[in-house]
């Protein structure tokens, strides 16, 4: 082996020895990254799956916990990879008319990625699958383990375009926070909500100007000079209920390529479990381009309902508007 393969392959040293990356110069920063993978299987089994008849029963549950666990405990698995602190991994299952389709989302705040533990998830989540309906099925096959995106650190953000070679996308990614409020405007109230999701945006590895604060009659002309920048995202905060002033979503579906109504409609049953007021935002959600564009309403508690909303789905959705992404959900 060449000393240039040697120095492309960071676990291995000058000598071709194996070693732990050393990675204490490395900055701290949110990294994610989504794995999936298939358990192909008989139809039969799938029915039995998706009605939560198998004779083990709790089958996707157990392979949930199970995942989960694995990657908690990837660096014992792993002898090389650095025990990561893990702030959250979630794990969501599918259907074909052959197969569970497994997907595995990992994050963390530090040093180094999470791709080996989401991958270790979906593996092991397989496995348990594996487990579970092999006396109905020994011949089923655990297939395509594989990552989907990652996100974070110097390298920025890649997805997997189609075939097996992953795509760069640029880093960091870009995004702006609208204010629709006179008051606010005018000086007269503080604005929290601005700040609340530039914050948000800027903990997912978001580059975020500050906050644009602008009348509630000026929304649209601010709306046509922030596209112009051609963010990744621009989420915007009030201007969504019904009074005479609320012209948020006016201004947005005229920018709109595509509208995104789950998106919306999640975000308002969100909110509607805290108050029925929820149920009057009038907000929008859709692209523009390639921006998404989401409205959320102006009080601190929407914000933080709506940004709870975008937690799980945000990453996937822009992969798919930059043309990545399109595994089965």
């Amino acid at each position: 082996m060449s000393d240039s393969t040697h120095r492309d392959l960071t676990h291995l040293d000058a000598e071709g020895r194996a070693r732990m990356v050393d990675i204490s110069a490395k900055a701290d920063s949110t990294r994610i990254a989504v794995a999936a993978g298939e358990l192909v299987t008989t139809p039969e089994v799938i029915a039995l799956v998706r009605a939560d008849d198998m004779p083990k029963a709790d089958v996707l549950p157990t392979a949930r916990i199970a995942g989960i666990s694995a990657a908690k405990k990837t660096s014992e698995l792993i002898p090389l990879c650095h025990q990561v602190p893990l702030s959250s991994v979630h794990i969501t299952f599918g259907f074909t008319d052959t197969s569970i389709t497994i997907e595995a989302r990992a994050k963390t705040r530090g040093a180094t990625g999470v791709e080996m533990e989401a991958l270790t998830a979906v593996a092991v989540a397989g496995l348990t699958l594996h487990d579970m309906v092999k006396a109905l099925d020994p011949a089923a096959q655990l297939n395509n383990v594989h990552l989907v995106s990652k996100e974070g650190g110097k390298r920025g953000q890649w997805t997997r375009a189609s075939g097996d070679q992953p795509e760069p996308l640029p880093a960091p990614r870009s995004a702006a926070v609208i204010v629709a409020s006179t008051r606010a405007a005018e000086g007269t109230r503080e604005d929290a909500t601005g700040p609340q999701i530039a914050a948000w945006l800027t903990e997912r590895g978001f580059d975020v100007d500050a906050p644009r604060v602008c009348a509630d009659a000026d929304i649209a002309a601010a709306l046509a000079d922030v596209l112009a920048l051609q963010p990744a995202v621009i989420v915007t905060t009030g201007g969504t209920g019904v009074s005479p002033t609320d012209l948020t979503p006016e201004a947005t579906r005229v920018v709109l390529d595509r509208e995104l109504p789950g998106v919306a409609d999640a975000i308002r049953a969100r909110g509607a479990e805290v108050t029925p007021h929820a149920a009057l935002s009038r907000g929008l959600a859709g692209v523009s381009n390639r921006t998404l564009i989401v409205n959320l309403p102006g009080s601190p508690s929407g914000v933080r309902d709506g940004l709870g909303v975008l937690e799980p789905i945000l990453d996937h959705l822009l992969a798919q508007i930059s043309g990545g992404g399109n595994h089965d959900d």
